[in-house]
């Protein structure tokens, strides 16, 4: 058996939308980095870019459950001795709307040049307006 290779000519990456509001955070996440990835087409390959455009819109509007909005805490760290800064999910929203979601995604996609790849295919926004209704977006439902 060989390896299956789509070549780029032949590849045809379609646009989604997905409306964040009101729905679990994880669960819009898992099925962006789905679409991302290519796993919902016949022809996906682990080793290639076949996955197509993600819109999420209302990305702050997304649910936690079990607390997690005062609990769960974002680590960064300065490289320097003592660096370690976290931040509360609410403080986060507030501050940056839409890097829970993107956090979260990246975190689903594989780690290495393919995932820096396949990420650039997302776009997060905070509000339910978005710039891409030229490619006509389909609508997901979750």
């Amino acid at each position: 058996m060989n390896t299956l290779y789509v070549k780029p000519k032949n590849m045809v990456k379609k646009w989604y939308v997905i409306d964040a509001e009101g729905k679990r955070l994880g669960r819009i996440a898992v099925e962006a980095a789905k679409i991302l990835r290519g796993k919902n087409k016949p022809e996906f390959v682990p080793h290639q870019d076949l996955g197509d455009f993600v819109i999420i819109v209302n990305a702050e509007k997304a649910a936690l459950t079990g607390g997690k909005e005062h609990k769960k805490i974002y680590y960064r760290h300065s490289g320097y001795p003592g660096g370690l800064r976290g931040e509360v999910y609410s403080d986060m929203i507030v501050r940056k709307p839409t890097l829970p979601m993107e956090h979260a995604v990246r975190g689903m996609l594989p780690k290495g040049r393919l995932g820096r790849k396949l990420f650039t295919n997302l776009k997060v926004y905070a509000g339910s307006a978005h710039p891409h209704a030229a490619q006509k977006p389909e609508q997901v439902q979750i």
